[in-house]
């Protein structure tokens, strides 16, 4: 069996995995990335980069390169409740530079990240890899087995999400905090129009997500936990008639779905670990802590993660150090973000998206916060920056070492 090693081995290329390899080649870690599939374009992943998002790539001097893939802008959340039209958030009134939410699908993100990493020396993606176990020595994980051969590391970082196998391995606690739904993602052709038209909507027993991806619907219809197999029991065509019900807009349109193969079923987790490390091992996004789609935070609670990871982590890292001390630092520094989010996540999953799909027959009435931030537009403000920024945001504080030696990788198919 084929053995290496290196200083930081991360395990999953998504946005926590990918957004670390940056900062810690930026720093001068030597750091290899392992994914397991060969590519990252894979539909039905989320696609809101927020403004947290921007103002960090802003730092780091690459906002204008990553907004010159294809995106589109989102300035004012919405949503069709009850019927009835809703203004529920302004995000107009931040920097001009993220004053918005980028609609970005998300292979172009991690395109673009693994292109940006991979102009430092010490940054190593290997496609097609897998770590399906940890190596130990003692009670400290000292690498990873992967496809082809064991990998040893002086740290591995688990961001191999929320079905994640290191995370398993270590059997590190978690705690389960309940979702009352399943998605059924799908999508659907649409005419392209000047603005983003993304919206959800809300209606007796059941909830519509449309994501507007320009010349097509990415559709997340949502039902209760548990009844993928009576919804699609009840046949195609019946599914085409509900979504038509609830989102008459798209109704010319579902046609397109000629097969269930084209509906894919996301299970949806919230829980979050008690614990994110032990020795030699951190984990963090969605390995450490699945968010509920609810605000489309996900990704961006994610690469939060990956940035304190660095700025706790890289420089002594950089410097030789054993940071093993410093792990407990990262789980810490993310707690009340990741508590505060989540705990919003749950309040709206228990207070409204439950009791909506309990009760097909319940009449949907826009609650009063809702219809006062419909009203007073300066209230907007309030959950524009809770969804922008979140509780606690992080700002690029990682050293960076330049292009300072010869490039070390070698990359896989």
């Amino acid at each position: 069996m084929a053995r290496e090693s290196t200083e930081l081995l991360i395990a999953g290329g998504g946005p926590a995995g990918m957004m670390a390899g940056l900062l810690f080649a930026r720093a001068g870690v030597r750091t290899l990335v392992v994914e397991k599939h060969a590519d990252f374009l894979r539909d039905f992943r989320g696609d809101t980069v927020h403004p947290s998002t921007l103002r960090l790539f802003d730092e780091l001097g690459l906002l204008d390169r990553l907004l010159a893939r294809p995106h589109d802008k989102v300035r004012e959340v919405t949503g069709l409740i009850g019927g009835r039209s809703l203004e529920i958030a302004d995000l107009s009134h931040f920097d001009p530079r993220w004053n918005f939410i980028a609609m970005m699908p998300q292979w172009e993100f991690l395109d673009f990240v693994a292109d940006e990493a991979r102009l430092y020396p010490d940054f190593a993606l290997r496609m097609s890899t897998e770590a399906t176990d940890l190596l130990w020595k003692g009670n400290r994980v000292v690498g990873v087995r992967a496809a082809g051969g064991e990998i040893e590391a002086k740290l591995v970082v688990a961001a191999d999400g929320r079905r994640s196998l290191l995370r398993d391995k270590a059997e590190l606690p978690i705690k389960d905090l309940g979702a009352p739904m399943d998605v059924f993602w799908f999508r659907i052709p649409k005419r392209r129009t000047a603005d983003n038209e993304t919206t959800g909507i809300f209606d007796s027993g059941r909830i519509i997500a449309l994501i507007d991806r320009g010349d097509y619907w990415q559709c997340a219809y949502v039902f209760a936990k548990g009844q993928a197999d009576a919804v699609r029991a009840r046949g195609l065509d019946a599914f085409r008639l509900d979504v038509a019900r609830v989102a008459p807009m798209v109704a010319g349109s579902l046609d397109a779905i000629r097969s269930w193969d084209e509906v894919k079923l996301l299970t949806v987790a919230l829980d979050r670990l008690g614990t994110w490390d032990l020795p030699g091992l951190l984990v963090i996004g969605d390995a450490a802590h699945a968010m509920s789609p609810i605000g489309g935070v996900g990704i961006n609670v994610a690469i939060q993660d990956a940035v304190a990871a660095a700025n706790i982590l890289a420089g002594p890292m950089a410097e030789g150090k054993d940071v093993t001390p410093l792990l407990r630092k990262v789980e810490k520094r993310r707690r009340l973000a990741v508590r505060a989010i989540q705990g919003f996540q749950r309040l709206a999953q228990e207070r409204i998206v439950g009791r909506l799909l309990a009760d097909p027959s319940r009449q949907v009435k826009p609650p009063l916060p809702l219809r006062l931030l419909d009203r007073y537009p300066l209230l907007r403000r309030i959950p524009a920056a809770f969804l922008g920024f979140g509780i606690r945001p992080e700002h690029i504080r990682s050293p960076d070492a330049g292009l300072r030696a010869e490039r070390w990788k070698t990359d896989s198919p």
